[in-house]
Parts: structure tokens; C-alpha cells; sequence
């Protein structure tokens, strides 16, 4: 299972806004990313979390202009937009993964411009916006649901000209989930998995995690969950600690006798 590390060149993500706004910082944690073991950065410039304002396309480029020209030169680098124009920019900037988090509903260009780019694209599923999201939460069958939604999402994709084979799944936890919700996504993972397509998942941090953590520490909870998806045919996982996630999978290396020390 591969790990696509967090990139936020944002003033305003919910957990690291603001740390990384400058761009030479953020290479530099670009860097300690990928030493720590990740395979894919995944950089963003507008935060998607509930109830954030969003961001021009254009001021959205600006921020991560510098670093995704720089570390995609380096290893494997998603863009987290749902605007077209930053898409397009980034994959001609070098970029090989555009990670949509609205599955394509929040850009009318988005299909289209993915379309004619050579680059993977992410569908995630989700609901409304960083506004109206938890307000759409609702579902009889959540795993069923979003399953539904998700795939028909992929169809319009492909109906656009974005090949199959480009396509990877998330089931977008914590957007337009809440509580159990999003449990019973992870726990219900392997009916997103035999689609023919990679299956991103992105736990990190996320809110459903804090009723199980002591003290707070969401990186502990966040790495557990890696682990336990090791194995299950999941493609990746996207996290901010890197580290500790790599450290997950290597037990679950050993235990399975996959690694030996």
C-alpha cells in the first residue's frame, strides 16, 4: 500500500494551516515527507475542510506554483484542487495525479480539461461544499450510498473522455459524513474495491477519529487504521504523519511475513 503525504500550502487547514504557506518551508517538509517514506505529495492551496471560504483558482496556483514545479521533479505529485484551471496548471507543471475531492461537481471544466491531461485523476465522493456538506449527511445505507453515488460519479468521468484505466476511487470520509458514518465506510471498504479501479483512502486526522483517541493524538488513530487496510487490497492511504503511518506498515509487514527483520 502506497502513502501519499499532506501538503497543505494553505493559511487555514484544519490541523496545519498556516505552517506551510511559504513555499521554500514548504518544500523543505515536501522533503522530510518523502524521506519519512511517502511515495505520493499531495500539495493543495485551498483548504476543503467544513465551513472554509473558498479560493480563486488563480490565488489558489499562486500558493503552490513553486512547489509542485519543484517536488514533482522529485517523486510523485498529486494536486488537491476541484478547479480546472489549477488541474491544468499543475499537470503542466509536472503533476501526474489531479485529487478532486468533489468527485467533479465542483467545476463544470473539470472532466473535460482531466480529459485531455496526462495524469491520473482522483474521484472522491461527497456532498454540497465546505459550507453545506455536514448538512447533507444523511442516508439510509451510508456504504451503499455512497458506493451509488461514487461510481456514478466514475461513469460521468469516463462518459467525458477520462480513461478508465486514469481513474482512482475515494470514498471521501468526513465530506458529507459524520461520526459512525464514516466508520462504517472504513469498515465497509471492500465493497469500493472491486471496480476495477485503485481505492484512495484519507483518514487523517479526521474528525470521527477523536472519540477513540487518548489525549487527542489523531496521528496514533490515523496510523492504526493504515494498518489495518494493509492487506485489504486498499491502494493508498493519505496522511499528514507520514512516519508513523510508514511505521504501521512495516509491522503489518512483519506480522504477515512480508518483511523480514
Amino acid at each position: 500500500m502506497q502513502i501519499m503525504g499532506i501538503l497543505n500550502v494553505t493559511p487555514n487547514s484544519f490541523s496545519d494551516g498556516g505552517r506551510f504557506i511559504d513555499p521554500a518551508v514548504a518544500i523543505e517538509h515536501g522533503r522530510s515527507l518523502i524521506a519519512d517514506g511517502a511515495d505520493i505529495i499531495d500539495i493543495g492551496g485551498e483548504s476543503t475542510r467544513p465551513g472554509a471560504e473558498p479560493v480563486p483558482p488563480e490565488r489558489e496556483w499562486e500558493r503552490i506554483a513553486g512547489v509542485v514545479g519543484t517536488l514533482s521533479r522529485e517523486t510523485t505529485v498529486s494536486v488537491d484542487t476541484y478547479h480546472a484551471y489549477t488541474a491544468w496548471r499543475a499537470v503542466e507543471a509536472g503533476a501526474h495525479i489531479v485529487n478532486d475531492v468533489t468527485g467533479g461537481q465542483g467545476d463544470p471544466d473539470m472532466f473535460a480539461v482531466v480529459a485531455g491531461l496526462d495524469c491520473d485523476y482522483v474521484v472522491q465522493h461527497g456532498r454540497g461544499n465546505a459550507q453545506s456538506m455536514n448538512d447533507l449527511a444523511t442516508y439510509d445505507d451510508v456504504v451503499a450510498t455512497v458506493r451509488e453515488e461514487l461510481l456514478a460519479s466514475r461513469d460521468r468521468a469516463v462518459a467525458a473522455g477520462i480513461a478508465p484505466e486514469r481513474i482512482i476511487l475515494d470514498p471521501g470520509l468526513g465530506f458529507a459524513k459524520v461520526g459512525d458514518q464514516d466508520w462504517q465506510v472504513v469498515r465497509g471498504i471492500s465493497a469500493f474495491l472491486g471496480e476495477g479501479h485503485p481505492v484512495l483512502i484519507g483518514q487523517s486526522r479526521k474528525r470521527f477519529l477523536g472519540p477513540v483517541t487518548v489525549g487527542g493524538e489523531r496521528d496514533v488513530a490515523s496510523a492504526v487504521i493504515s494498518g489495518l487496510l494493509a492487506g485489504t487490497g486498499v491502494w493508498a492511504v493519505r496522511v499528514h504523519n507520514v512516519a508513523a503511518t510508514k511505521t504501521a506498515l512495516n509491522i503489518h509487514e512483519v506480522m504477515t511475513g512480508d518483511r523480514h527483520e
